[in-house]
């Protein structure tokens, strides 16, 4: 154990010495809707290891459909979480670091002065991103599990406050991205305007039709159903929903990330839990133990979401992502130390 511990030490001393993502500690924190969500890495030669980790369900854009404006209640439970973070992250002595905003935040009118509080009580400032940033961000943290043979993707990610969207060639390496977009619709703004409680088969299937009535132009522009036809299109998920509908189908008795993240979950499957879920009251989804009390509110929602990108796109199965906007930021991270790294050695052969 002593001669390891000696060979890590030694290994991380050469790492620093030659510069770039080994000397330094990334961090990358993703702030939604819904959730606040923090990782802490450290580089690894094939990407990174995660060590020190944090997320917690504040519903900052809870009301926010109805008033436009972030609610007291909602920003100091945010701020309690955030101050968490930043102490997370002193601990961990990180000093690479990206903190990101989406849709509560790109919608409120009062978020400016929320950042403001938030920079004063916990020195952490926080950036709001675009929904075209935030759907490359989720892109880049699971591209690696579009493994598949088919030569083109789906991917998107159910967000609190929006849906992001990708359509994806994966014949073109360097810039695969061919479409996006974003529906204005996520599991706390369905919740806010259609309740928390069984839906009617009526209102769910209400629900699926507005999403769906985002995509359909989407698909007719990029040719989608064309190349589903052919059998040439394969999808991935990233989201809550997705992961917790794994965990129901695996019938896990608790969550676990390692047999969640990569799986594959078919249609047939997403649309019986989706039917059985939306017949419960909160209290019932609340005891599934990979739902619980803190998701149950907003399941059925992101259920509806779900299954009107599935009728849209039939490909009969998805890969599932229990990743997404922090690992996409940390690799970005950390490919920006290497570039400096590297501009840095030029310079210095250079004179």
């Amino acid at each position: 154990m002593a001669v390891y511990a000696s060979r890590r030490r030694r290994r991380d001393w050469q790492r620093k010495r030659r510069g770039g993502r080994w000397g330094h500690t990334f961090a990358a924190l993703d702030l939604g809707t819904n959730n606040c969500r923090l990782l802490v890495a450290k580089p690894e030669q094939d990407g990174f290891r995660v060590i020190d980790a944090f997320s917690r369900i504040v519903r900052l854009g809870e009301g926010l459909g109805s008033s436009d404006r972030l609610s007291d209640a909602a920003m100091d439970r945010t701020l309690v979480a955030l101050n968490i973070c930043a102490k997370k992250m002193k601990r961990d002595g990180v000093d690479r670091f990206r903190m990101v905003a989406t849709e509560a935040c790109r919608r409120a009118k009062n978020a400016d002065s929320f950042f403001a509080r938030v920079l004063k009580h916990t020195g952490l400032e926080i950036e709001v991103i675009t929904q075209a940033e935030e759907a490359r961000l989720a892109y880049s943290g699971c591209r690696s599990l579009l493994d598949g043979k088919e030569p083109y993707a789906v991917v998107f990610d159910i967000g609190g406050g929006s849906t992001q969207i990708l359509w994806l060639d994966l014949n073109d390496e360097d810039s695969p991205v061919r479409g996006w977009v974003s529906v204005p619709l996520g599991v706390v703004t369905l919740a806010d305007r259609y309740g928390t409680g069984c839906l009617s088969a009526q209102a769910y299937g209400g629900i699926v039709r507005e999403v769906d009535s985002y995509l359909e132009q989407f698909c007719v522009r990029h040719g989608i159903a064309e190349r589903i036809d052919t059998d040439g299109v394969q999808m991935l998920g990233t989201s809550g929903t997705v992961t917790t509908l794994v965990g129901i189908d695996r019938k896990l008795k608790c969550y676990d990330r390692l047999k969640v993240d990569g799986a594959t979950l078919d249609f047939a499957s997403i649309f019986e839990i989706n039917n059985k879920l939306r017949t419960m009251d909160v209290d019932e989804r609340a005891a599934e133990p990979c739902i619980g009390f803190d998701r149950a509110d907003f399941v059925i929602a992101g259920c509806a979401v779900l299954e009107a990108i599935c009728r849209r796109w039939d490909v009969r199965q998805l890969r599932v992502a229990d990743r997404g906007i922090r690992e996409g930021i940390l690799l970005e991270l950390m490919a920006q130390a290497d570039l400096e790294n590297l501009n840095d050695n030029e310079r210095r052969d250079t004179q």
